[in-house]
C-alpha cells in the first residue's frame, strides 16, 4: 500500500495552483490546530461552487483547502481557478478514482485535523469548524462524526459495533468526518482494490484493527450537508454488495455473520437487486 509521503502524482500532474504556490501559508496555533479540509471532484460545474462558499466562510480561521481535481471536461477547472485565491493547493490529473484522490488529498494536508468536503457536499452553517475544533479538546479521541443531513434525516451519533453490522458507515465520506492526521497515518492510505467500498474498509481498520478512539458530536450542531445523486448513489447496487462482502471476508470477520448479514441484505434488498439485473 502506498505511504503518506509518496508524492509521485504531483510530477506528473496537469495543472495545479493556490496560495501555497506563492507560498502563502494559513495560520494557526496550539490552541486553534490548523484543519485540513480535502475537496475531490471530476466533472461538477453544477455544485462545487456552493460547495466552496460553504467552506470558505467559516468562522474558524486556521484551515486550508486542498482540492484534487480527477480530469474535469467540464467548467469545474475554470470555477476553481475562479477561487485560486481562497484555495491552499489545487491540483488537476487523471487518476484511478475516488479513493485516489482522496489518498492524494491526506498527502497533501498539513493540518494536525482531516476532513473531507466532496463537491456534492457542503457545511451546513459557518460554525462547523468550531464545532469540530472544540470536539478535539479532547486529547483522548482520535476521530469525530458530526452530524449530517441527508436527504430528509439527520445522521448523528457514533456506536462502533455498528462496524460489524452496517452495510456501509452511516457518515463515509460527507461533511461529518474529522480524524487527528497523526491518527490517519497508522490507520494508512483507502486500498485502491476496493473500487467502490474502501471507506468501509478504511472505517473497519480505525475501529478494529487499530481501535482508534472516536466520539459522536452533538446532535443539535450540525456539520454539513450530504446530496442526494451523489458518488454513491451511483454505484450498481450488485457491484456495491459484492465488494462488501469482499472486504467483510478479507478483514476477517465471522463467516456466520458475513453469512447472516448477506441473507439479509439479500432479502433487504430485493428490489434493487433486481433493478440492477434488468
Amino acid at each position: 500500500m502506498e505511504s503518506f509521503n509518496d508524492l509521485q502524482f504531483l510530477l506528473g500532474c496537469k495543472e495545479d495552483g493556490g496560495l501555497r504556490k506563492k507560498n502563502i501559508l494559513p495560520k494557526y496555533s496550539k490552541k486553534k490546530p490548523l484543519i485540513s479540509i480535502i475537496t475531490v471532484v471530476l466533472n461538477n460545474d453544477k455544485y462545487i461552487q456552493e460547495c466552496f462558499n460553504s467552506i470558505h466562510k467559516q468562522d474558524y480561521e486556521c484551515f486550508e483547502h486542498i482540492v484534487v481535481d480527477g480530469g474535469s471536461e467540464d467548467e469545474t477547472i475554470k470555477i476553481i481557478k475562479r477561487n485560486s485565491h481562497k484555495i491552499d493547493y489545487w491540483c488537476s490529473n487523471k487518476d484511478k478514482g475516488i479513493y485516489d484522490a482522496f489518498n492524494l488529498g491526506m498527502k497533501l494536508a498539513r493540518g494536525e485535523i482531516l476532513c473531507f468536503v466532496n463537491s456534492d457536499d457542503k457545511f451546513y452553517s459557518q460554525k462547523t469548524l468550531n464545532f469540530a475544533s472544540n470536539a478535539f479538546k479532547n486529547k483522548n479521541i482520535d476521530f469525530i462524526f458530526g452530524p449530517v443531513k441527508k436527504h430528509w434525516a439527520t445522521l448523528h451519533g457514533y456506536k462502533p459495533w455498528k462496524i460489524y453490522f452496517s452495510w456501509g458507515f452511516y457518515t463515509s465520506h460527507s461533511t461529518g468526518f474529522f480524524i487527528r492526521k497523526a491518527a490517519a497515518k497508522k490507520v494508512g492510505l483507502y486500498n485502491l482494490k476496493y473500487k467502490y467500498s474502501s471507506d468501509y474498509d478504511y472505517f473497519f481498520r480505525m475501529i478494529v484493527k487499530y481501535k482508534l478512539k472516536g466520539i459522536g458530536t452533538n446532535k443539535k450542531n450540525i456539520f454539513g450537508v450530504f446530496r442526494r445523486g451523489g458518488y454513491s448513489s451511483r454505484i450498481n447496487f450488485l457491484d456495491h454488495f459484492k465488494e462488501e462482502i469482499k472486504i467483510r471476508v478479507d478483514n476477517k470477520q465471522n463467516k456466520l455473520l458475513i453469512l447472516i448479514i448477506i441473507i439479509y441484505k439479500l432479502l433487504k434488498n430485493i428490489k434493487n437487486i433486481i433493478k440492477s439485473i434488468t
